[in-house]
Parts: C-alpha cells; sequence; structure tokens
C-alpha cells in the first residue's frame, strides 16, 4: 500500500512521455518568416510617410493631424 501512491506516479508518467513522443504537437506555420515579413510591411509604409510632402508634414507636425491633399 505504501509503494502503490509513487509506483502510480511512475506509471503515468511513463504513459505520459509514452503519448508525447508519439502524437507530437503540430509545428507552427513558418511563424518567424511571417513575422520578418509583417515588419518589413511595416517599415515600407513609415518610409512612404516619412516621404510626405513638405506641407503635409509641416501640417502634420503643428497639429497632429495628416491632410489628405
Amino acid at each position: 500500500m505504501l509503494i502503490a501512491g509513487p509506483l502510480a506516479v511512475i506509471i503515468a508518467s511513463m504513459i505520459t512521455v509514452y503519448l508525447a513522443i508519439t502524437h507530437p504537437d503540430p509545428a507552427i506555420d513558418d511563424y518567424y518568416r511571417k513575422g520578418i515579413e509583417i515588419n518589413k510591411t511595416l517599415e515600407a509604409a513609415e518610409q512612404n510617410e516619412a516621404m510626405a510632402p513638405a506641407v503635409q508634414a509641416r501640417n502634420h507636425a503643428q497639429t497632429g493631424l495628416k491632410s489628405n491633399h
């Protein structure tokens, strides 16, 4: 009776290891590459905003709003 508890834990851990090895989680669909592409898109958008005409940039700096002209 004294050994039954620890023995049950050992058996359960062996079953858990077996299941983890035989049924691995599917890999995430190349999340790193997608993250890099998102960063490039955001950087390109920031660069486009940096290329705004002088009047729009001045208006944005003074009011905090961009004009749509």
